[in-house]
């Protein structure tokens, strides 16, 4: 296995495949599955960890600061860990959304006032300048409909009570993010119009798409 190195003698992973998407849109199925398959190292999304969350989908207003903060520090920390690893390695949502899209949006719903949103800003742009982009970008697409059946067949009980609003604004912007992301290739997939584990047609169609990226 061939590796990339940084003049300081850093080993840098050989593929970073990012898997982006709304709530409930199938990132961490898609992870998993590329991690079965093709043997890729897994680099899950750190949710369960955030001492806001609950709080935050009581009361986006009053804890949205607080829990995108907590999201960014250790997403950062998840990237800076990528480049200490080898392999082809597969992340669940990138630092990228969290400010592009989960605190854009907490600003412009007025969840999160300026002066926050522009310290939040501050930080974010300081550690993306320090960061490698992925190599691919995997965005899934899903409607606001099926990702609320998705997340109720899951369970996570900070997530029941989300609004339908709230998943269909945050898909928009998904929409507007991916149209202006210029930093690797992207490849758009459809999860609920395909099946890429139960229809063959689906499963070799998406194969032929990532496999000319590996």
């Amino acid at each position: 296995m061939s590796y990339a190195v940084r003049p300081r003698g850093v080993l840098l992973p050989d593929r970073f495949i990012a898997v982006a998407g709304n709530i409930g849109v199938g990132k961490t199925t898609l992870t998993t599955w590329l991690t079965n398959t093709y043997g890729m190292l897994p680099v899950f999304e750190p949710f369960e960890g955030n001492p806001y969350l609950d709080d935050f989908y009581v009361d986006m207003g009053a804890w949205a600061y607080h829990s995108q903060v907590w999201f960014l520090a250790h997403k950062y920390r998840l990237h800076v860990q990528l480049e200490e690893r080898a392999g082809v390695l597969v992340q669940d949502r990138t630092i990228y959304e969290d400010a592009e899209i989960f605190a854009t949006y907490l600003h412009k719903s007025r969840r999160m006032n300026e002066r926050d949103f522009q310290t939040y800003l501050e930080m974010y742009e300081a550690m993306s300048l320090k960061l490698r982009p992925p190599d691919l970008l995997i965005y899934l697409r899903c409607s606001v409909r099926a990702i609320r059946k998705r997340v109720r067949q899951r369970g996570r009980a900070s997530e029941q009570d989300i609004p339908a609003t709230y998943l269909r604004k945050l898909n928009q912007l998904y929409e507007d993010w991916i149209a202006r992301w210029d930093k690797s290739p992207v490849l758009v997939w459809d999860t609920e119009k395909t099946d890429y584990l139960g229809d063959l047609v689906d499963a070799l169609e998406f194969r032929k798409a990532i496999e000319k990226f590996l």
